[in-house]
């Protein structure tokens, strides 16, 4: 990025340049990269939000047009025609396959979907009622004590190892974590079968009985993968990336990802959201939280409608609505009063003013909640799914961080607004 204009910022009877960056897409940024330097200035930012830690080719994100690109490419656009591996490949690689890219990208893949066999000890010393994410966040960081043949990130081939490991590898991980969760033995993964069936497979498979996806179920679940792949730098990204700038190797680093995913107000907000309409109930009880939710002195809040980031709508939503429509009607819950409730305060917020002036419109939070419990996950297995979608955005964004040549170890400065100079006095004298 080239500046093409130049900031200045007068401090003091002082003047300072600070060039302007031009991106390819999005606002200008200011560059206050020598301003300590110049100045002995810091800027103060909480949470980073008018910041930029990085630049990126992968993810693009316009609040305000309700826009998510994946290496350009609208984001419903590749979830209604394309399928998760192959968004993989984009978002790894920077460009869509061709047949035999796609076919030699989806073999190395499947080739590593098992995991090493004394992995299963692992889950055995985590108490019976352990949450999922607990466990995957556990194995995911022990993956490094399995395959040190992948950790040496100053070598591009041990990198893309380690990449397709963890792609391949997570949905089992996180299936093993769903059955150790409900007392079922694990299920092998099979290479026949696509990537979101597999993942059905070795979540609901038992010995006793045979178990195949419907097609409507998986094709929902890829979307749910493909909508949740990346989003530019979220908080549990930007772990990702800060644990990366270390050195750390990249299974410790994804863990890191996954522990901050975990935080309610990142990853659990699908599981929020369900949780608010069984309290709701029943649709004669919706006028009540619609009083509620509009009341300013009431801290109840909607879960799962509007977002932080689109101030429009979520370009993502559209697509879950479809996907929830369709596997609704495969699998015949028309007489659940959860989702009878959810179609309702669907319909209110599209009709309602209030929802409208305020762009509060259903999220993809919102309708994979609902995906989610109609397929036959419990609430707690959310936010693992939600970690599995991910990772392959956080794995892109760890190797182009680790491909910058300007990488520096993050180091967020402050600003100390605690006691002044102080001497020790002994225990005696206090």
């Amino acid at each position: 990025m080239n500046a093409e204009r130049i900031a200045t910022l007068h401090v003091d009877g002082q003047e300072y340049k600070l060039p302007v960056l031009k991106p390819a897409i999005g606002p200008d940024a200011i560059d206050i990269r020598k301003l300590y330097k110049m100045a002995n200035l810091f800027t103060f930012d909480p949470g980073f939000t008018s910041t930029a830690a990085c630049d990126s080719t992968i993810t693009f994100i316009d609040g305000e047009a309700g826009e998510l690109l994946y290496r350009g490419y609208p984001v419903d656009e590749l979830a209604e025609h394309s399928h998760f591996l192959e968004v993989c490949y984009l978002l790894l690689y920077g460009e869509l396959p061709n047949q035999s890219q796609l076919d030699d990208f989806e073999h190395r893949v499947t080739m590593h979907t098992m995991v090493h066999d004394q992995m299963t000890y692992f889950f055995r010393g985590f108490r019976r009622d352990a949450h999922p994410m607990a466990i995957i966040t556990g194995v995911m960081g022990a993956m490094s004590a399995f395959y040190h043949d992948s950790t040496d990130i100053a070598d591009p081939e041990q990198r893309e190892i380690a990449s397709i490991r963890m792609i391949a590898k997570l949905p089992t991980i996180v299936a093993m974590a769903f059955k150790y969760s409900i007392g079922q033995p694990f299920v092998f993964p099979k290479n026949n079968l696509n990537y979101a069936a597999n993942f059905l497979h070795m979540c609901f498979k038992v010995p006793t009985e045979k178990f195949t996806a419907a097609k409507a179920v998986s094709r929902a679940l890829d979307r749910i993968f493909i909508l949740h792949a990346d989003h530019e730098q979220n908080a549990s990204t930007s772990t990702v990336r800060l644990a990366g700038s270390s050195g750390a190797n990249p299974f410790a680093c994804i863990a890191a990802g996954i522990a901050c995913l975990w935080g309610p107000a990142h990853g659990g907000a699908n599981e929020a959201c369900l949780l608010m309409l069984r309290e709701i109930g029943s649709v004669d009880r919706i006028a009540e939280f619609i009083r509620r939710a509009k009341d300013p002195s009431d801290p109840f809040r909607l879960m799962g409608f509007g977002h932080r980031v689109y101030k429009n709508f979520d370009p993502r939503a559209k697509i879950m609505k479809q996907s929830a429509d369709e596997i609704l009607h495969e699998l015949g819950d028309s007489d659940n009063s959860t989702l009878q409730v959810a179609r309702e305060l669907e319909r209110i917020a599209l009709e309602d003013e209030y929802f409208q002036e305020r762009c509060l419109y259903p999220n993809v939070d919102f309708y994979s909640g609902i995906i989610l419990d109609a397929v036959g996950f419990p609430t707690d297995m959310f936010t693992p799914i939600f970690a599995l979608s991910r990772t392959v955005g956080w794995i892109s964004q760890w190797k182009e961080m680790i491909a910058d040549p300007d990488v520096k170890i993050g180091r967020p400065r402050q600003m100390y607004v605690g006691k002044r100079n102080r001497h020790y006095q002994p225990v005696k004298a206090r």
